[in-house]
């Protein structure tokens, strides 16, 4: 048996047995009680929200993914004073010259407020798994950073994202971030479920807010991608002051890949990167039946070759199950309308945020409910997702501590605290996920649990569900 093969087979039985630890620790409400004190934004004038030196420099510098399978990326920066150049030069180490790519830029007004020249630039046909180095602010104040392409796309191609939701620009924020950063294993990218800046939060959406967020993030942001997906604090929709163009700073600020998966609308999309394929979808677009978002997962579900990418992920930001007496049940409509695929098409996870807690579910499902029958509980289902909620970024509005009582049955575990999370996909058939919250140590897992992933089994032809 080869090293491969041996593999395959130890780590379902090390996994299974885990698995077994984690059930037996089913309907947990977390002891650990986070000391009572008030979320306070950063002043704007704490040095994460610096603007950077030099006339004219780029700042909010920001990546993501360009492209359906990880070979391109969209490089977005903002200049103050004037457009300045919209190219990006770019090398590898094994690169003789630099290449460039252009782009474009554009600017927005939102009632009193004027946005900075927002540049755009995607870079195509890269080398999968490879660093490179780019440089943006040609002419004026050039700034360098870098960032690795994924592996090529493959079933046993092992990868990590971090996890954020709901992130905002408070201390917690800041903690949050410094967490994740610091995580000892290493997030390449990052799945971010929705609600980045709270900019709606200050009177007449203060725009300055979105600045903030970016020049805060950008410690990261320009050295990963984060995969976006919009939230309500996104909508900014504020007709009383004339702005009636949903996600309008949302959309100019922060552009994704939707057009490579067929999508019509930057707010549901899917990519692949690695061995995962990662569905995104938007809880505040229409999702009723014959709507643009409900016919493009109807086809796009089908499209998933798990040969390819066994891991299934999707995003969004309203939860479909939350124990917590905070937006109780406001996904439940779109949970009515898209579960049955779900199931159907045997979803690994689901991460939502919008509840300022974490929770975890086991795999449920409710697809037998209808308004007729009266059948409306959760049951265990060994092709259900796993639902996690992991709205606890840290932003102003604080932590939901107060939760339903008694504990669901399908709620696995829950913990009103502020964190991150991380998924590291080890090969076709194991994911190892965990939980890190904001007062432990770096190191320090707070939940965590195997995935074993059901289209994959090499000792059983049956699908085997682990959570």
């Amino acid at each position: 048996m080869g090293l491969l093969g041996l593999f395959v087979f130890v780590f379902p039985v090390l996994g299974l047995i885990l698995n077994e630890a984690v059930l037996s620790n089913g309907g947990t409400t977390s002891s650990f009680v986070r000391k009572v004190e008030k979320t306070i934004d950063m002043p704007l004038d704490s040095d994460v929200f610096r603007v950077p030196s030099g006339y004219n420099a780029p700042q909010q510098v920001h990546i993501t993914q360009g492209d359906l399978e990880g070979k391109g990326v969209i490089i977005s920066w903002v200049t103050q004073e004037e457009p300045g150049s919209n190219t990006v030069l770019y090398w590898s180490k094994h690169d003789k010259q630099k290449s460039s790519a252009e782009g474009k830029y554009r600017t927005y007004k939102f009632y009193n407020y004027t946005s900075g020249y927002i540049h755009h630039c995607t870079i195509k046909n890269l080398k999968f798994n490879t660093k490179y180095y780019y440089e943006v602010g040609i002419g004026n104040t050039v700034r360098q950073f870098w960032f690795r392409t994924p592996p090529k796309v493959g079933p046993d191609v092992p990868y990590t994202f971090g996890l954020i939701g709901d992130l905002g620009q408070s201390y917690d924020s800041n903690i949050t971030l410094t967490h994740y950063e610091h995580n000892p294993t290493k997030g390449h990218a990052l799945l971010f479920v929705g609600d980045l800046s709270y900019a709606d939060n200050y009177p007449f959406h203060d725009n300055v807010r979105w600045d903030t967020w970016g020049r805060f993030t950008e410690r990261s942001t320009a050295y990963q991608p984060w995969i976006w997906t919009a939230g309500n604090h996104e909508l900014d929709f504020v007709p009383e002051i004339g702005e009636t163009v949903p996600f309008k700073p949302y959309t100019h600020r922060y552009p994704v890949p939707y057009k490579a998966s067929g999508s019509t609308a930057p707010f549901w999309y899917s990519i692949k990167r690695a061995s995962a394929y990662i569905i995104v979808l938007s809880s505040y677009s229409a999702y009723g039946k014959y709507t643009p978002q409900f016919k493009w997962l109807e086809a796009e579900f089908p499209k998933v070759n798990r040969s390819e990418t066994p891991w299934l992920i999707v995003l969004m930001h309203s939860p479909w199950y939350n124990s917590y007496n905070y937006h109780y049940m406001e996904g439940e409509t779109m949970r009515v309308m898209y579960e049955p695929w779900f199931v159907k098409y045997k979803v690994d996870m689901v991460f939502a945020g919008h509840v300022h807690a974490y929770e975890r579910s086991e795999r449920i499902s409710n697809v037998a409910y209808n308004i007729v029958n009266g059948v409306c509980t959760p049951i265990h289902d060994q092709s259900a997702p796993v639902y996690i909620t992991i709205g606890d970024g840290g932003n102003l509005e604080g932590l939901a501590t107060n939760m339903t009582e008694p504990q669901p049955k399908y709620s696995a575990y829950r913990e009103a605290s502020f964190g991150h999370a991380i998924l590291d996909i080890k090969n076709r058939t194991h994911a190892y996920y965990s939980w890190h919250r904001n007062q432990d140590g770096y190191a320090v897992e707070a939940d965590s649990l195997w995935f074993f992933n059901r289209v994959w089994n090499p000792m059983d032809d049956s699908t085997t569900a682990s959570s």
